[in-house]
């Protein structure tokens, strides 16, 4: 080979940008599953939930809607978890120690980030979910087999991710890092409890049942659980739809890059 054959030049330049997302999105992926809080949220709270509400009484597992109830509300607890509460405490932290900030000015730039972060998010969320019905499905959940139901679930559930994660965003892009994990671990709790994830809304007494009728987890957990018994019923995608926008437009107005 002689020395005219050899092209030695250097050729700067960034990966295209779709695998530029791809490669973050896996680093994203990569510390998620290996984050103990993250897997705490995403599997084993969920878990600990289904079975010990396998092993519950008669009357208390009849007030969770059985199996049939608690399985699909398992589900949109996960949803939840992993959407909002690890979304801003993971993002109040790289703010914090200025990761996206410096992520921001690589060729990845702010739309790479934040296209690898939702990639991430996704995959997380596919994987917790397919555990969550395998483990459920054992159980003895037997969901119900209509389409159109589980198409309106689907839509619920994307609804519901886009809501939940831009709210997230919104905490975490005004607040202290230490503020935002208090506050997102409080909201979790409060609303995994009271906001209609695990308990349908009429397990509420009056004007309480309406007040939660009207939070996006209720419409989550009561999408779930209609398409769980073969329940069509599209009026709750109005709720997600109305908290997704305003969630979207607040975040897109208040969230901070730097602290």
């Amino acid at each position: 080979m002689t020395a005219a054959a050899l092209d030695l030049s250097p050729a700067p330049g960034a990966a295209p940008w779709p695998r530029r997302v791809l490669r973050h999105a896996r680093t994203e992926f990569g510390l998620l599953v290996r984050n103990g809080e993250q897997l705490l949220l995403a599997l084993v709270i969920p878990v600990g939930v289904l079975v010990a509400g396998r092993l519950l009484p008669a009357g208390i597992s009849d007030r969770l809607g059985g199996l049939d109830g608690l399985a699909p509300s398992v589900l949109a607890l996960a949803v939840w978890s992993t959407s909002f509460t690890s979304t801003a405490i993971a993002t109040a932290f790289e703010r914090r120690y200025g990761v996206l900030e410096r992520l921001a000015t690589t060729p990845l730039g702010r739309p790479g980030l934040v296209a690898g972060k939702a990639l991430a998010l996704v995959l997380v969320l596919l994987g917790q979910l397919l555990v969550l019905s395998v483990v459920a499905v054992a159980l003895g959940w037997r969901p119900a087999g209509e389409v159109v139901p589980w198409l309106v679930a689907v839509v619920a559930v994307v609804l519901a991710v886009v809501c939940f994660a831009s709210w997230a965003l919104v905490l975490a892009g005004r607040l202290r890092a230490e503020a935002t994990l208090a506050l997102a671990n409080l909201v979790y709790l409060a609303l995994a409890a009271g906001g209609g994830l695990l308990l349908s809304p009429e397990a509420h007494p009056g004007l309480m049942a309406t007040l939660v009728r009207a939070l996006p987890t209720a419409a989550l957990g009561e999408s779930l659980r209609n398409a769980s018994v073969g329940v069509v019923d599209a009026s709750h995608l109005l709720v997600l739809l109305i908290w997704t926008l305003l969630g979207l437009l607040t975040a897109r107005r208040t969230f901070r890059w730097t602290a």
